[in-house]
């Protein structure tokens, strides 16, 4: 300890002492951290109270992994649909260009022929990047086809190095190095997925391999980006969380230990705990510029981290949508419906069908009265989807006249209330209906039916 370096931290004004440089450690056995993830038990979060400070970098973008993982879970995409997609893409980033880059495969024709058509619209957001196998045929490929940056899978847990790989961790090491500098060799940045960080020996392997990694991006002076990858869904935020299950000490790791500067580093979730939106945030905050996304979160198993969450992170945390046009997120959810036969889980934030329409008819009486009561934000303004209530035998007086009102588009002095006769009439249909045993929602097409018969009589 006392060959450290003492220095000014000019952030916080305050004498730091250097960070310790961690070496590999080369097990003969590979350390599963079995205290931590018994396989025949719930997994444990343990605590150490180590706090890790906040390093919110200046700038954070979104990446897109939808043609990507995203394709690994479902039928592939048309390559027009891909197109379709990726112009949405574009249009949601705005002109700032929140949304970085878009990973695709390059294995097939389709695909490759997907890659040529975005990269012929000529948008410099979302970059169009690539996901391949380590070769240097691949690498070659990536270059010919023009792109400046491809994803390079580099597994760096115990369990995928001695079980999957059969190596040691030094033969891993090596074998990545080798691979990486190939790509480098070509002319190509190369993008290192570190697969399930979240069980990976942080100190003992990952830290030094990494350090590794950018003293080749400074050997070649070409950027080597860093991917942490949740693949299991193990990832933690919680303050004082150990590693490698701490988001935030995985991050503070990697860029005070392992020197990678923010805008390198990304972080890529999986929702197998329902972490992944959370786990992201945190990455954010604590100084990773990139998190990796899908539509939708659709991806692997329980899925990644849905983009059109973190769009509405991202203007939480910077007081502003920098010029993002969140109207397009419920252009593509009806994309994907319509075009596609994505069925959106109805209850799914900001997308799904129900996720700003109340059944409870005390909920539709706020509603009535002013509707930031019981709804998040404007989601017409930001979503393009008004409020809305749907009518059965709890929705109430308030429920139906709110109902005509949002589907009709009343407002101000056409805009009916809940003793308007209309609302009345309709409210004694809709009790004669329950009463005789329905239990099912009242239709949109059933109203409508039954408020033109009503109009005539009125």
């Amino acid at each position: 300890m006392e060959n450290r370096k003492v220095f000014m931290n000019r952030h916080n004004n305050l004498l730091q002492l250097e960070e310790h440089l961690y070496t590999l450690v080369d097990v003969e056995q590979p350390n599963v951290f079995r205290n931590l993830f018994p396989y025949d038990e719930v997994p444990k979060i343990a605590f150490n109270d180590r706090i890790v400070p906040h390093n919110f970098p200046e700038e954070i973008w979104i990446t897109d992994t939808t043609f990507r993982d995203g394709q690994q879970s479902r039928a592939p995409y048309s390559t027009e649909q891909i197109v379709t997609i990726y112009d949405h893409l574009h249009k949601l980033g705005g002109p700032k260009g929140i949304i970085r880059q878009s990973e695709f495969f390059l294995y097939s024709k389709k695909d490759r022929d997907a890659v040529y058509k975005c990269m012929e619209k000529g948008y410099q957001f979302p970059e169009v990047t690539s996901w391949i196998r380590a070769s240097k045929k691949d690498f070659q490929l990536v270059k010919d086809i023009g792109m400046k940056e491809t994803g390079i899978l580099v597994s760096c847990s115990d369990y995928h190095i001695f079980y999957k790989m059969k190596m040691t961790r030094r033969e891993a090491m090596n074998h990545y190095l080798n691979i990486v500098q190939e790509c480098l060799e070509t002319g190509v940045a190369p993008r290192c997925h570190l697969e399930d960080i979240t069980r990976s020996d942080i100190h003992g392997f990952v830290i030094p391999f990494c350090m590794e990694l950018m003293k080749l991006g400074e050997r070649y002076k070409i950027p080597v980006k860093v991917r942490a990858c949740d693949t299991m869904g193990y990832g933690v935020n919680f303050s004082g969380a150990v590693i490698p299950r701490s988001v935030q000490g995985i991050i503070y790791g990697l860029v005070t230990h392992a020197g990678i500067p923010p805008q390198l580093l990304e972080w890529h979730g999986h929702n197998d705990f329902y972490k992944a939106v959370t786990n992201s945030t945190t990455a954010w905050l604590y100084g990773a510029c990139g998190v990796n996304c899908s539509l939708f979160g659709i991806g692997e198993r329980t899925g990644n981290t849905p983009l059109e969450a973190m769009v509405f992170e991202y203007g939480q945390l910077k007081g502003t949508l920098d010029g993002m046009d969140t109207t397009v997120i419920t252009e593509l959810a009806d994309y994907f419906a319509k075009e596609i036969g994505y069925k959106i889980p109805p209850r799914t934030p900001f997308v799904g069908k129900n996720f700003n329409v109340t059944r409870a008819g005390i909920h539709a009486d706020g509603l009535l009265k002013n509707e930031e009561i019981y709804n998040i934000f404007d989601t017409e303004k930001f979503l393009n989807r008004p409020v809305l209530v749907a009518v059965s035998n709890t929705s109430g007086l308030a429920g139906i006249a709110h109902w005509i009102n949002s589907y009709f588009k009343l407002k101000g002095s056409e805009a009916v209330d809940k003793n308007d006769s209309l609302v009345l009439k309709v409210k004694d249909w809709v009790d004669k209906e329950y009463d005789g045993g329905r239990v099912t929602v009242i239709t949109d097409d059933e109203l409508i039916a039954v408020i033109n018969d009503v109009r005539e009589t009125i």
